[in-house]
């Protein structure tokens, strides 16, 4: 049994893999939108299907409005699920 088959195992029996799949779209932010929009991002979480990202950019928030849904796609590739159906832009 490999690390990978344990970890998934332990989340499976403690009933935790949707909060496993929130936090790990959050992990998952700086790959997706790169080393610079992540520079900007002062916080990031996930309520329920939906991603708050605080950025500290005006000009990067008017951008990434417009990016949201290829963002959401892209993040829900990366999780192999359907995690994010949103995400609001602070």
């Amino acid at each position: 049994m490999t690390v990978g088959q344990i970890i998934e195992q332990a989340i499976a029996q403690t009933g935790n893999r949707d909060e496993y799949e929130r936090q790990q779209a959050c992990y998952l932010w700086p790959e997706i939108v790169g080393p610079t929009i992540n520079r900007y991002t002062t916080r990031r979480w996930v309520e329920r299907d939906v991603m708050h990202v605080c950025l500290s950019s005006a000009v990067l928030k008017n951008e990434l409005m417009f990016h949201r849904a290829r963002i959401i796609d892209m993040l829900n590739r990366a999780l192999g699920t359907k995690v994010i159906s949103e995400i609001v832009i602070h």
